[in-house]
């Protein structure tokens, strides 16, 4: 890790107190002049304050620039021309690829600010500040430090572990530690923020909970393919109740809402969101969400953003199955109507994403609408959360580490049903993992999850699919439209992404064996 980025670590957590109010009640800042430690920490409100910009800033540009580049493009979901990113798709990442370094960078920022919490909070509160709501924000600073981590160890493998920003000020050297080690780290953060945590959904809506928390340590037990624990975990939150499927018919389903209600920015928050990164309506740099500038189509915000740098890949269109609701709510087709964007808006007929003959919808919110609802929709950047942790995947953990012999199949397959019924779809009796596996891509795509899915199954699996993804384009200058299919060969050694060539020059132990890490 290079100097440079050492103080962004001190530079960002800084900034992290003297962030000014996003317009968004949860995100409510303090004045600028009120970022002194001693200061900042001497109220209550202050102290539960101290992790607002932990869920938005330091993530923006792993957000708008890389998390979809990972998880859609390179799993296949989605395709494209674009010369900044077509790498991605065909397996020619390396090290210098600025969008690779941008994830590094935003990742680690995310853990020095919350390094930054955990480690000053503690020892500067009021001593008037009771110990639960400062065991409370150093949870929630917990988890999202452990959120980080888990992309990291995913996108990289062995990587450095950095528990506290000072140990490495003047150090140069920081060596990777093992994949094993980071997931021990992950497990001790979330392990501490299920003990600490005193948020509920409805207490501080779109903080992390005790369960949201225990609910991500079921998703690392799952990768873990420590199934009896993933499903013990999984059940413990289903039977809490805090969460509901939106729109789900069963005894845990919200009937207020709908799969495609979950991508409208009204809806944040919603019964189903466990962990969602939380933007705003600011015209400040890196306060709002930059997805959509990247998915809609040319003149949709109204500005001059709208680059449709990704389209759904000819394999994922044809992964849906007739009549799957959340196709509607995912993929825009020639002639499909959307009544609540900019007023009403229908899909032109030449609507052509990247040569897929499709657009997208998910995380598409239109900007006229939403902009005289005041929530900051429109150019560049848009106010809708970002998904990272819901409901409907909880169910589909509960059904995956039940098949695999962690728990009841029976209340395994009950999970996987109501994500089934929700889509309009019918049940299935004895569904596989293979089921599971598929209802994840559908329920997730464009969530950006679909890679880490891959590749967790094993290199044979992984390879072997991800070689026979179907990533062409469509011909629609004849009717009907033909298929030109493209497949890119996948081998062991892209199943994790280079460390960016920055970093290894500036700390070549990126190059060096793993080092195992001190556990204190």
């Amino acid at each position: 890790m290079n100097n440079l980025l050492k103080t962004k670590f001190i530079v960002m957590a800084v900034l992290l107190l003297s962030l000014t109010s996003c317009g968004e009640d949860f995100l409510d800042r303090p004045p600028e002049d009120s970022y002194n430690v001693a200061d900042f920490y001497s109220t209550e409100a202050q102290v539960g304050a101290a992790t607002n910009a932990l869920y938005a800033t330091p993530w923006y540009n792993f957000n708008t620039n890389t998390i979809w580049c990972i998880g859609e493009l390179s799993s296949g979901n989605g395709r494209t021309w674009d010369p900044r990113n077509a790498d991605f798709t065909n397996f020619a990442i390396n090290g210098n690829h600025s969008t690779l370094t941008q994830a590094w960078e935003s990742l680690y920022a995310v853990v020095g600010q919350s390094n930054f919490v955990i480690n000053t909070l503690p020892n500067a509160v009021d001593p008037s500040i009771s110990l639960e709501t400062v065991n409370n924000a150093v949870g929630e600073a917990r988890f999202i430090r452990a959120t980080a981590y888990f992309y990291l160890v995913r996108i990289f493998g062995a990587i450095p572990i950095i528990a506290n920003n000072d140990d490495y000020v003047l150090e140069p050297v920081v060596p990777r530690n093992p994949e094993a080690d980071v997931y021990k780290f992950i497990k001790l953060d979330l392990e501490y923020a299920v003990a600490n945590l005193t948020n509920t959904k409805t207490s501080v809506p779109g903080k992390i909970s005790s369960n949201g928390a225990k609910a991500m340590l079921a998703k690392i037990y799952l990768y873990e393919k420590n199934y009896p624990k993933a499903y013990q975990l999984a059940e413990e939150v289903i039977n809490a109740g805090e969460f509901k499927l939106y729109g789900g018919d069963a005894e845990d389903g919200d009937p207020n809402g709908s799969y495609y209600d979950l991508f409208k920015p009204e809806n944040d928050n919603n019964s189903e969101s466990i962990f969602a990164l939380q933007w705003a309506s600011s015209s400040r740099y890196a306060e709002g969400n930059g997805i959509q500038s990247l998915f809609a189509p040319s003149g949709f915000t109204g500005g001059s953003d709208g680059w449709s740098a990704i389209g759904p890949s000819p394999d994922l269109l044809e992964a849906y199955e007739d009549d799957d609701l959340r196709f509607y709510a995912t993929i825009t087709e020639p002639g499909a109507y959307y009544p609540d964007l900019n007023g009403g808006y229908t899909v032109p007929d030449n609507v052509d994403f990247q040569g897929t003959g499709h657009g997208l919808k998910k995380y598409v919110v239109g900007s006229d609408d939403a902009v005289a609802r005041g929530d900051g929709s429109g150019q560049t950047t848009t106010s809708n959360n970002t998904y990272i942790l819901r409901y409907g995947e909880l169910l589909l953990i509960h059904a995956e580490a039940a098949l695999n012999g962690g728990g009841s199949v029976s209340e395994g397959i009950k999970s996987y049903n109501k994500i089934r019924r929700r889509a309009g779809l019918d049940e299935k009796t004895a569904p596989t993992l293979d089921d599971v596996f598929q209802e994840r891509r559908i329920e997730l795509a464009f969530e950006f999850e679909f890679w880490y899915d891959i590749v967790r199954q094993g290199p044979a699996f992984a390879t072997e699919f991800l070689s026979n993804t179907d990533r062409g384009t469509f011909d629609n200058s004849v009717t009907p439209s033909a298929l030109n299919s493209a497949f890119f060969s996948a081998g062991a050694d892209d199943l994790l992404f280079p460390y960016p060539t920055t970093e290894t020059q500036n700390n070549p132990a990126l190059l060096e064996s793993p080092v195992p890490y001190v556990f204190n």
